[in-house]
């Protein structure tokens, strides 16, 4: 059966599987993110309301639960930034009241100098914010955000919600070579965490095919590097997964991308609409043929039109 709104279960490295939840479309966003690998941002805003209707997200989450799939989280995320669904509260609860399944928000921690974001958010389980720069130069490169929002704000708004919410926070750092990873900016990152109440830094690179060609990631001693810098006083965490390894691989799904694919270069989310398969779930295979040299990833400048052909 084919789902608009609920996509897996997908493997991930730190959360086992999950069933993501699309809370707002393809792709509405507060960020234009440099590594995205969903693309450029459609719909770049800050504006709060009902994207994605609740009553149809909450219809198929409750018609996937008939089937006692097993999966370890419920994860509210999808093709945009998930807080700027007004009706992300309450989804929140009616899910919880139907499963015992922690529910997970999976963020860019732009919308949480919010009150009411960090109200609508209280009863989940886990919230996994990213926090990608401190210095508002460094936020601007990077992040490319909504005209409205300023890194001071963004930061506060961070520390406060970790301060308050009963649940866990994961916080989530990206880095790009030569973007945000110099020593003077991991220092003032690490002056956030010991400020905020966080339970465990997950560090991460450009490991699938990013938006923008100059967007590089950093390799593994780098990475281990900067977690030496972070120090020890909240649990750090490398996640980058290097090795593109997946469980759950779906043979069949691999085929049908690469039978696309022979017949004509495809953009993501052509490749979304042909099979059926979220892009957020389509994306790990093609990051997984493109690194096995069997897929090439072109990217255009300025324009939606970056595309995936067979090598």
């Amino acid at each position: 059966m084919s789902n608009k709104y609920i996509y897996g279960p997908v493997p991930s490295r730190r959360l086992g599987r999950s069933l993501g939840v699309d809370l707002v479309p393809y792709k509405v966003c507060s960020y234009d993110c440099i590594y995205c690998q969903l693309g450029r941002t459609t719909r770049k805003t800050i504006q709060r309301r009902e994207y994605n209707d609740s009553s149809l997200v909450l219809s198929e989450v409750k018609a996937f639960l008939k089937r006692n799939v097993e999966f370890d989280y419920l994860t509210l995320a999808g093709s945009g930034e998930p807080t700027l669904n007004a009706k992300i509260g309450e989804i929140i609860s009616s899910v919880k009241s139907v499963t015992n399944v922690p529910v997970l928000v999976l963020s860019n921690g732009s919308m949480l100098w919010d009150e009411d974001v960090r109200y609508a958010l209280k009863d989940a389980d886990v919230i996994v914010p990213s926090m990608d720069a401190v210095s508002d130069d460094v936020f601007r490169v990077i992040n490319r955000p909504d005209e409205n929002l300023e890194i001071t704000a963004v930061l506060d708004g961070l520390i406060e919600f970790s301060k308050s919410f009963s649940g866990e926070v994961y916080l989530e750092i990206l880095f790009v070579k030569g973007v945000n990873d110099a020593k003077s900016e991991i220092e003032k990152m690490k002056g956030i965490i010991e400020k905020a109440d966080i339970d465990k830094v997950h560090l991460n690179t450009v490991v699938r095919p990013p938006c923008e060609r100059d967007a590089v990631l950093l390799d593994r001693a780098e990475m281990d590097e900067i977690k030496e810098l972070l120090g020890t006083a909240v649990p750090v965490e490398v996640i980058s997964d290097y090795s593109g390894h997946r469980v759950y691989y779906n043979e069949t799904t691999e085929a049908e991308i690469l039978s696309l694919l022979r017949r004509r270069p495809c953009r993501l989310i052509d490749l979304s609409s042909a099979l059926g398969v979220h892009q957020n779930e389509l994306i790990k295979y093609l990051t997984e043929l493109k690194r096995k040299e069997i897929i090439a990833y072109h990217s255009v400048d300025d324009s939606y039109n970056d595309y995936y052909t067979v090598c």
